[in-house]
């Protein structure tokens, strides 16, 4: 039963940052999947995998997870290099490919 500790990606449907600057724990699946024959759904017995716990720093989730005695592993994020962008650069003369509507 180990532990992952990491700050979730963003959405690729938001533009902005947020639920990225909590940190998460989230279990490792002790026992695979399964298909059950008659629908084809996938099932587990295991309960944890529905578990996530949200912390607001690193260094509370390693707190709780040394406190209950559980076996961890932090994920460090990596980081984004952020672009600053324009939408005046769409109609700039020195624009790579030219403007075609």
């Amino acid at each position: 039963m180990t532990a992952r500790i990491f700050k979730p990606a963003k959405n690729a449907m938001q533009s902005g940052r947020a639920k990225t600057r909590e940190w998460q724990l989230d279990y490792e699946p002790e026992q695979p999947r399964a298909i059950e024959p008659l629908m084809g759904w996938t099932s587990s017995g295991d309960m944890k995998q529905q578990l996530t716990l949200h912390f607001d720093t690193r260094e509370d989730a390693v707190a709780y997870c040394e406190r209950k005695g559980i076996p961890y592993q932090v994920i460090e994020p990596k980081a984004s290099a952020p672009r600053q962008i324009a939408y005046a650069d769409n109609f700039a003369f020195r624009r790579g490919e030219p403007w075609t509507h």
